[in-house]
C-alpha cells in the first residue's frame, strides 16, 4: 500500500476551500480533506446506473398517493468495509481508511451502517469533494441501540467516508456500509439553478402550498419549532412532531403514524427544515437527529410515540408540543407539514373537524382545507386545535393542489384522544395526573385573559437528614393578560386540613409575588405539600393546566450519619451514573455527567440513618472508569473521613457494593498498631491537618503518578497543617511509614 506522503504531485489539499459541515448531532472537527487522487481512484466504488425515465414514470403514480412515502432516492445494498474496500495510510499518529462513493450525476448520496462499533479514540467524518459538505465528527457515542448508524444525506455525487484510529489501536472497529442512497431527486436543498422540474414551483409540493413562514403561519411560530420531516433510506418517508409530557422534563417523544413505522433507529429526523420566507423554495437549515426507539403504537387511531435516540441540542431551538385528548371537538383545525419532502408547510381548516372512523380507525376528519393541502410525505403530521395543541396525526385522504389552488377533497387525522387510552398516556402523563390537556414545553402557546399559576419554592431537594422545621413559600404568578386582583389559594400539608388565603392585590401579566406559610417539623419518610389556585379575579380560571402544584420529599427524622461519595472521573463522563438503594428505595443517584473530564471529582454528601445500603455503578460503554481514558475510581468515606469501601475503577458494564455505616476502614485508611490519627478535612480546601499519636515514623505525600508533594517526620506528639491551596485538584496517596509496624496508606481529595 502507497503512503499519502509518498508523491506529493498527485496529493489534492482542500483545505483552502470553504467547507460547511451539516448539523447531524456529532462531536466536534473536521475531516483531513487531503486525498491521494491516484489511490483513490484506484479503490472507489461506483454505483449502478438509474433510470430516470423509468423512475419518473413510477413517481408521477406514486407522488399522488399519500400513504405512499415521496421517493427522493435509490436505495443500493451493498457490503462495504475496511476489510474488502477503500485503502489505508498512515498519517502522523493514526491509521486511516477511506473509501470514495461515486453516483454520477446525483443530487445527493447517504450512507447507512448496519455496523458501527467504533472504539474509543477512533472517529468517523462524511464528505463531499463538490459540494463542500460534511457530515461528523461520529465516534462510539454515536451508535445506536441496534448497532448501526443512519447518517445524513451529503450534497453531490462524490462523498468519501473517512475513518480514524490511533496507532495503537490493535483491531479495527466492526465497519460495515450496508446501504447507499442515490439521490435523484433533492431533499433538504432546493437551488435556483435546478429545473424547474425537478423541485416545482415550491420545491417538491404543489403550488398551492403555503410556507410555514407565509404572513398566515405567523402565529404558529412556537409550534412550528416542534415539527420534523422523517427520512428513511431513499425515501421523504412521513413528518412528526415533538411532544410534551406532563412532566415538563424535554424527553424526546415524538408523535407520527403507525402505518409510517419502519425502522425509526435507522431514520433521521429533520428539525427546522424550513425557508425564512414565504416565498423561497430553499431550506438552509440541516439539523438532525438520527435514530430512534418506538414506545407504544396502535393502528386504532394510527399512531405511533418514538423515543428520539439524543435529546435535540440547544442549537436547534426545538419545542415539545402541547396535547389535547379530551375529545372535545375544536372550533378549527391547523396543519403544519412536510409535503412530498418539501419545506416546511402549513395548511388551514376554519371549521370544526368531525370525529368519525375510517378504515377501521378513529379519526378527525377535515371535509376541506381553506388554505394549503397535504401530500405525500405529510403524513404523521400533527393537527393543532384552536388552541395550539395537537389533537391527531395525518392518516391518509385525498386532499392535493389543483394547479394553484386545492382541490376541495378530505383529509383524515388518528384521534388523540383515542391514542390516549391506547397506551400514549403512559407517556405524555407519566405522573399518572389524568390531565386530558397540556401546554407546550419550553414555550407556551395559548394565551388566556384570566389564568393564575402557582408553584411552589423552598423545598428540600433530595433527601433531608435528620428532623428539621421546614419553610416553604408558594409563588403566585398571573399568567393572563388581565391584572390580577383577587384569587383563592388552597394548601395543604401531608394530609392536614387544608389552609385557605384569600390573596388580593394587582399583578400584571407574567408578574409574580411570594407568599410564605407557616413553618412545619418533617415527618420520617416521604413528606408531600400541595397547593392550588382559583377564582382569579373573582372568575373561574380559563386555564386549568397550571392552577395546582405539589412537592414531595423524603426525610429521615432520626439520628443520621453524613457520609461522602467521592468519584473520579475518567474522559467520558457522559458515560456514568450511580445510585444508592435500600431496600429497593432509591435514595440517591446522579450522573451522567461532563466529557472530556479526566481526573474531576464528583463528591456527594450522603445522609444516612445507621444501617445497610448498597451502591451501584454503571459505565453505559461497558469500560468503566479506569483506565485507557483516564484514572477514574470511586470511594465511600465514613463521618469520619475515612475510606470504608473503595474501587480503582476497573469495571465493565457495573459493579456493587454493600456497605454499612459502621464499617470498619478499609486497608487505605486503616490504623497502623497503637496508632490513632486523624487527617481532616478530607476533602480538603485551603488546609489539611494531621494528627497522629507520640510515634517515630515518616509520612509522605504523593500525587497519582508518584510524585512526592510533602514529606514530614514523627517524633513525639505530631499535629500539623499543611496549606494545600496551591495543590491541584485531585486524589493524593497520604503514607505513613513505621519502623516497627506495617505502613498504612490514606487516601486523600484536594478541592478548591
Amino acid at each position: 500500500m502507497r503512503n499519502i506522503y509518498a508523491t506529493a504531485a498527485v496529493l489534492l489539499s482542500i483545505a483552502s476551500i470553504s467547507f460547511s459541515a451539516s448539523s447531524q448531532i456529532n462531536y466536534g472537527g473536521s475531516p483531513s480533506f487531503i486525498v491521494n487522487q491516484e489511490t483513490l481512484s484506484e479503490t472507489r466504488v461506483v454505483m449502478p446506473a438509474i433510470s430516470r425515465e423509468i423512475l419518473d414514470q413510477e413517481d408521477a403514480i406514486t407522488d399522488q398517493i399519500k400513504e405512499v412515502p415521496w421517493r427522493f432516492g435509490v436505495e443500493n445494498e451493498v457490503n462495504f468495509s475496511p476489510i474488502n474496500s477503500g485503502y489505508w495510510t498512515t498519517e502522523e499518529d493514526e491509521k486511516v481508511w477511506r473509501l470514495e462513493i461515486v453516483c454520477a450525476d446525483a443530487t445527493s448520496v447517504s450512507v447507512r451502517f448496519s455496523e458501527f462499533g467504533l472504539e474509543k479514540g477512533a472517529y468517523l467524518f462524511i464528505w463531499s469533494k463538490n459540494s463542500q459538505e460534511f457530515i461528523g465528527k461520529f465516534d462510539h457515542r454515536s451508535k445506536k441501540d441496534w448497532g448501526g448508524l443512519a447518517t445524513g444525506v451529503v450534497t453531490g455525487s462524490n462523498v468519501i467516508v473517512e475513518y480514524h484510529q490511533p496507532l495503537a489501536m490493535g483491531t479495527t472497529a466492526p465497519i460495515l456500509i450496508d446501504q447507499i442512497v442515490y439521490g435523484y431527486r433533492s431533499l433538504l436543498l432546493h437551488p435556483e439553478s435546478q429545473a424547474a422540474v425537478e423541485r416545482g414551483p415550491f420545491g417538491n409540493s404543489g403550488a398551492c402550498n403555503i410556507n410555514v413562514n407565509c404572513p398566515e403561519g405567523a402565529t404558529w411560530a412556537t409550534e412550528k419549532r416542534s415539527v420534523a420531516l422523517i427520512v428513511q433510506g431513499g425515501s421523504a418517508a412521513c413528518t412528526g412532531a415533538l411532544i410534551n409530557n406532563t412532566l415538563n422534563d424535554g424527553t424526546p417523544y415524538f408523535l407520527t403514524a403507525n402505518h409510517c413505522l419502519g425502522n425509526p433507529g435507522a431514520w433521521l429526523y429533520y428539525f427546522n427544515h424550513e425557508s425564512a420566507t414565504c416565498n423561497g423554495n430553499t431550506g438552509p437549515t440541516n439539523q438532525s437527529v438520527s435514530g430512534g426507539t418506538l414506545l407504544v403504537s396502535n393502528a386504532a387511531s394510527d399512531y405511533a410515540i418514538i423515543e428520539l435516540s439524543a435529546i435535540p441540542p440547544a442549537s436547534f431551538n426545538v419545542q415539545y408540543a402541547g396535547w389535547d385528548a379530551s375529545g372535545d371537538t375544536p372550533l378549527n383545525a391547523t396543519g403544519i407539514h412536510h409535503p412530498s419532502g418539501d419545506l416546511k408547510k402549513i395548511c388551514f381548516e376554519e371549521d370544526s373537524p368531525y370525529a368519525t372512523n375510517a378504515g377501521g380507525a378513529a379519526v378527525w376528519m377535515i371535509d376541506a382545507w381553506e388554505l394549503g393541502v397535504t401530500e405525500p410525505g405529510s403524513s404523521g403530521s400533527p393537527l393543532f386545535d384552536n388552541n395550539h395543541r395537537i389533537i391527531g396525526q395525518l392518516y391518509g385522504g385525498s386532499a392535493a393542489c389543483n394547479g394553484n389552488v386545492n382541490n376541495g377533497q378530505l383529509d383524515y387525522y388518528g384521534r388523540m384522544n383515542e391514542s390516549f387510552i391506547l397506551g400514549a398516556s403512559e407517556y405524555l402523563d407519566p405522573t399518572g395526573s389524568g390531565i386530558l390537556a397540556w401546554d407546550g414545553y419550553p414555550d407556551g402557546a395559548v394565551s388566556y385573559a384570566n389564568d393564575a399559576g402557582i408553584s411552589i419554592e423552598g423545598a428540600p431537594d433530595g433527601l433531608l437528614c435528620g428532623a428539621a422545621s421546614i419553610s416553604i413559600e408558594l409563588v403566585l404568578m398571573n399568567t393572563g393578560t388581565e391584572t390580577l386582583t383577587s384569587c383563592n389559594i388552597l394548601y395543604n400539608v401531608n394530609g392536614t386540613s387544608a389552609q385557605q388565603l384569600s390573596w388580593s392585590g394587582s399583578l400584571a401579566q407574567y408578574e409574580s409575588e411570594t407568599i410564605s406559610i407557616p413553618t412545619f417539623d418533617a415527618v420520617g419518610g416521604e413528606n408531600t405539600v400541595t397547593a392550588e389556585v382559583s377564582n382569579p379575579n373573582g372568575i373561574s380560571d380559563e386555564n386549568e393546566l397550571n392552577n395546582e402544584s405539589f412537592v414531595t420529599f423524603s426525610s429521615f427524622t432520626g439520628e443520621t450519619l453524613d457520609l461522602e461519595l467521592a468519584i473520579t472521573l475518567d474522559d467520558y463522563g457522559s458515560e456514568i451514573t450511580w445510585e444508592v438503594v435500600q431496600l429497593g428505595s432509591v435514595l440517591y443517584s446522579g450522573g451522567p455527567y461532563s466529557d472530556d473530564v479526566d481526573g474531576e471529582i464528583i463528591v456527594e454528601t450522603l445522609c444516612l440513618q445507621e444501617g445497610c445500603y448498597i451502591f451501584k455503578i454503571e459505565d453505559s460503554y461497558g469500560d468503566g472508569l479506569c483506565c485507557e481514558y483516564g484514572l477514574g475510581s470511586w470511594e465511600i468515606l465514613n463521618d469520619d473521613g475515612l475510606t470504608i469501601e473503595y474501587s480503582n475503577g476497573e469495571f465493565e458494564d457495573s459493579e456493587s457494593v454493600q456497605f454499612c455505616t459502621n464499617d470498619e476502614p478499609t486497608g487505605m485508611n486503616a490504623t497502623a498498631p497503637n496508632a490513632e490519627g486523624r487527617v481532616y478535612p478530607n476533602p480538603a480546601n485551603e488546609s489539611l491537618t494531621l494528627e497522629f499519636p507520640s510515634m517515630e515514623g515518616q509520612i509522605a505525600i504523593t500525587d497519582l503518578e508518584g510524585r512526592t508533594i510533602a514529606r514530614l517526620s514523627l517524633a513525639g506528639e505530631l499535629s500539623h497543617t499543611l496549606d494545600v491551596s496551591s495543590w491541584p485538584e485531585g486524589m493524593y496517596l497520604l503514607t505513613i511509614s513505621y519502623p516497627d509496624a506495617e505502613s498504612m496508606t490514606r487516601r486523600i481529595t484536594i478541592i478548591h
